[in-house]
C-alpha cells in the first residue's frame, strides 16, 4: 500500500495543514480547485494543482469523476479527502480505492456504517455504548415523525441522518415548532447531502459536548488519544474547542475512551475518527455520532499530546502500525482553539464576503501559537464555500495560561477588511461562564436571544476615536480640505456612532485632538507603507502599537483587541444611500434558496420574502413595510451579490418597520 503522490480533495486551511505534514515526509501533493480559488495558498503551497471547474462546490469538489480524473492527470497514487465534501462520502472512498488509489482514511464500509447517524445508534446500543433516547425508524412521513416526537417528548433535536458540521439539524422545545422544524431540517439535508432522511433525539439540555480522537490500524490496534470539549457552540456548530476538558477525570476518561474505541472497532474501523458524546449535568455520556474523518479541531489533540494526526493517516494508510499504544499516550498541559469566521456576530453571525485587507498572524506565531489559515492578505472570501477562514490554536501550562495566550494570540493577529468574529472569541474566552467551565451547548444561542452584553457590539474609546481622527488629518489629499488648513473638524462614524473632532495638524506627524473640550496629542512618526499595516504611535507620552487599513476613505483599526472601521463623512452627503422599505436587497452574497412571493402579492411588514444561502447559513429578506409586491428579481438557485435588489413593493401608508435586514425564517 505503498504511495508518494496524495491529491488532497479539498481546500482551504485543511487542504495546506494536510500539505504541510506531507511535504515534511517526502510526499508529493496535488491540489485541486475551483474558479474562486485560483489563487488560493493550498493552490501555491501543492507540488501540483488541478482546476476542477466552477466554484459552486457541486460543480468542482464534490465531482468524483474530476476528482479521479485529476488523479490519473498528475499520477497521485492516494486521496486525501481532508474534512467536510466527500470526507464521509462512502461512494468516493470505494471509488477512490476501485480506481487503484489509496483511499487516506476508513474503508467504505466503515463510513458507511457510521455515516448514518440512525444505524450508528443501532450499533452503538449493539455494542452497549450509552445513547440517547430517539428515533432511527425509516417512516418518515411527518405524520409519523410527530407522534414520534409526543412519544420522545420536548426539548428534543431534529437530525439529518447524513453529514455533519450541524446541517439538517434543529431543535425543537415545543410541538407548535416541530412541523416547520422536519420541513427546514429535511430540506437542508437534502441540499447539503442529497439525503433527506430524519431521526430525532432526546434532547440533553444544558449538556456539554465532549468527544473522543480514535486511531485504529490494520493491524488489530485501536487508541484514544484523549478528549476534547466543544461545548462552546453557536447553532450546533462548534466555536471554541479545547483539550482536555476541564470537566472530564481520569475514570470518565478512560469510560469514555473505552466507549470511544469499542465504537471504532464495532465496525472495523481504520484510520482517524471521532466519537462525539453529549454529556449532562451528572457527567453521564451519551454516543452522539461519530465522523469518519479528521476534525477541524484536531490541532488541541496534537498540542496536548505531540503527535501529528495527519503523520498517522499517513501511516496507517500505508500499512503502518499505530505509531504508539495506548499506554505511551499522555496529555500534558492544556490547548484551546479558536475557530476565525469571517461573519458578523453582531447582526446573526451574517456571512461576509470580499476582499482581506490585512491578514498578518506571524506576530501571533512568533509569541508561541499555532495558526492554521487557508486565506491571504489580498485574497478575496466568496459565499461558495465555509465562512471559517482560520484556527488559532493554544497550548499553555493550564487552562488559565491558554486562555491568556489565546486573547493575546487574536490580539495580535488581527483580519481586516471583513467583519468577522475576533473580538466575540476573546470575550467569550473572557466570561465567567467560560473560565469556570460552566458552558453548555446551548448557551452561547441563549446569549444572543437575550441580547446579552456578549452579542453587544463594542464601541470604540476615546483613544481610538482620537488615532482615527489623527490618521484622516495626516493622510495625503485629504478628500476636499486644502492643504493650507491646519486646524479643521474632521466628522467620522463608526459602529453606528458619529463624532466630530477639532483637530490640528503640523503635518509631521503631530496632531492635537479637541473631543468634547479635552484634548490629547497624538504622534505618528511613520504612516504605514500604502496606508496598511502595524503602526507606531504616541499618545501624551505612551507610546502604543496599532495596525491599520487605509482604502477609499475607510480606515480599518485595530487596538487593544478590538477591531473598527472608521469613515469620514463626506461634505457631499449621497442620499441614495438611505435605506429604502420599497427595495429589498440581500444581506449577503449567496444563493437563493426559497423565494416566497409573487408579483401583486400582499405583504405584511416583516413578513419573509427571499432567503438566500450562503455559506452552511440561510439569510431570510424580511420586507421592512406591509405593501403589494411589483417586482421580484430572483429565482431559486441564482447567485446574488450583497446589497443586490430582490424584491421591490409598493409601500402602504403605514410606516414601515426599523428592522435591519436578515432575520428568523417564516413561521
Amino acid at each position: 500500500m505503498s504511495y508518494s503522490k496524495i491529491l488532497i480533495a479539498n481546500r482551504g486551511e485543511i487542504a495546506c495543514r494536510i500539505m504541510r505534514t506531507a511535504h515534511r515526509l517526502g510526499y508529493q501533493t496535488v491540489a485541486v480547485f475551483s474558479d474562486a480559488d485560483r489563487d488560493a495558498p493550498h493552490v501555491q503551497l501543492a507540488t501540483e494543482a488541478v482546476h476542477m471547474g466552477p466554484s459552486p462546490a457541486s460543480e468542482s469538489y464534490l465531482s468524483i469523476p474530476k476528482i479521479l480524473q485529476a488523479a490519473r492527470q498528475t499520477g497521485a497514487d492516494a486521496v486525501h479527502p481532508g474534512y467536510g465534501f466527500l470526507s464521509e462520502n462512502a461512494g468516493f472512498a470505494q471509488a477512490c480505492v476501485e480506481a487503484g488509489l489509496v483511499f487516506i482514511g476508513p474503508a467504505a464500509g466503515a463510513i458507511e456504517a457510521m455515516g448514518n447517524k440512525a444505524l450508528a445508534k443501532r450499533r452503538m446500543m449493539a455494542a452497549g455504548v450509552p445513547c440517547a433516547p430517539g428515533y432511527l425508524g425509516e417512516e418518515q412521513d411527518d405524520a409519523r415523525l410527530a407522534a414520534e416526537a409526543l412519544k420522545l417528548g420536548f426539548p428534543l433535536l431534529v437530525k439529518a441522518v447524513a453529514g455533519g458540521g450541524g446541517r439538517g439539524m434543529r431543535l425543537v422545545r415545543e410541538a407548535g415548532e416541530l412541523a416547520q422544524a422536519i420541513a427546514e431540517a429535511r430540506r437542508e439535508s437534502q441540499s447539503a447531502f442529497g439525503n433527506g432522511t430524519l431521526m430525532l433525539e432526546r434532547l440533553i439540555d444544558d449538556g456539554r459536548h465532549i468527544e473522543m480522537q480514535v486511531f485504529a490500524d490494520a493491524h488489530g490496534n485501536a487508541v484514544y488519544l484523549g478528549e476534547r470539549d466543544c461545548t462552546a457552540q453557536r447553532r450546533r456548530q462548534k466555536v471554541i474547542e479545547e483539550a482536555p476538558s476541564a470537566v472530564v477525570n481520569p475514570a470518565m476518561r478512560e469510560a469514555m475512551g473505552l466507549d470511544a474505541v469499542a465504537a471504532a472497532l464495532a465496525v472495523g474501523y481504520q484510520g482517524a475518527g471521532t466519537v462525539e458524546f453529549i454529556v449532562d449535568q451528572n457527567l453521564k455520556h451519551y454516543f452522539l455520532e461519530m465522523n469518519t474523518r479528521l476534525q477541524v479541531e484536531h490541532p488541541v489533540t496534537e498540542m496536548v499530546t505531540g503527535f501529528d494526526l495527519v503523520e498517522w493517516q499517513l501511516r496507517v494508510a500505508a500499512g503502518e502500525p499505530l505509531p504508539a499504544a495506548q499506554a505511551d499516550i499522555k496529555m500534558t498541559g492544556h490547548a484551546i482553539e479558536a475557530r476565525l469566521y469571517v461573519e458578523d456576530p453582531y447582526n446573526g453571525f451574517a456571512p461576509q464576503t470580499g476582499k482581506i485587507l490585512w491578514w498578518q498572524p506571524q506576530a501571533a506565531v512568533a509569541n508561541g501559537a499555532r495558526v492554521d489559515d487557508g486565506i491571504v492578505q489580498g485574497g478575496v472570501v466568496t459565499p461558495f464555500y465555509d465562512p471559517m477562514v482560520a484556527k488559532l490554536i493554544v497550548h499553555g501550562r493550564n487552562r488559565d495560561d491558554a486562555i491568556r495566550q489565546l486573547r493575546a494570540a487574536l490580539a495580535s493577529a488581527p483580519l481586516l477588511g471583513l467583519r468577522n468574529n475576533g473580538q466575540f472569541l476573546s470575550d467569550l474566552v473572557s466570561t465567567a461562564e467560560f473560565r469556570n467551565a460552566s458552558m453548555t451547548t446551548s448557551l452561547i444561542d441563549q446569549w444572543q436571544a437575550q441580547n446579552a452584553p456578549i452579542f453587544t457590539q463594542a464601541l470604540p474609546d476615546d483613544l481610538q476615536w482620537s488615532l482615527a481622527a489623527a490618521l484622516f488629518a495626516l493622510q495625503d489629499g485629504a478628500g476636499w480640505r486644502p492643504n493650507s488648513v491646519s486646524a479643521f473638524d474632521v466628522t467620522l462614524g463608526c459602529a453606528g456612532q458619529t463624532r466630530v473632532l477639532r483637530v490640528r495638524s503640523n503635518r509631521t506627524g503631530q496632531v492635537v485632538v479637541n473631543q468634547g473640550g479635552q484634548h490629547c496629542t497624538v504622534t505618528v512618526p511613520a504612516l504605514p507603507p500604502s496606508g496598511s499595516g502595524e503602526l507606531r504611535f504616541e499618545v501624551d507620552g505612551v507610546t502604543r502599537k496599532a495596525w491599520v487599513v487605509q482604502q477609499a476613505g475607510q480606515l480599518y483599526l485595530a487596538l487593544n483587541g478590538a477591531s473598527f472601521q472608521f469613515s469620514e463623512a463626506s461634505a457631499f452627503p449621497d442620499s441614495s444611500q438611505a435605506q429604502d422599505a420599497k427595495r429589498a436587497c440581500s444581506p449577503v452574497a449567496g444563493k437563493v434558496s426559497q423565494v416566497q412571493v409573487v408579483v401583486d402579492a400582499k405583504v405584511a411588514e416583516g413578513q419573509m420574502l427571499v432567503c438566500v444561502e450562503t455559506m452552511k447559513m440561510e439569510m431570510w429578506v424580511p420586507a421592512q413595510a406591509a405593501g403589494t409586491v411589483t417586482a421580484v428579481h430572483v429565482r431559486l438557485g441564482d447567485q446574488v451579490e450583497a446589497g443586490a435588489v430582490l424584491v421591490e413593493l409598493a409601500i402602504d401608508a403605514a410606516k414601515p418597520l426599523d428592522n435591519p435586514p436578515g432575520g428568523a425564517p417564516p413561521a
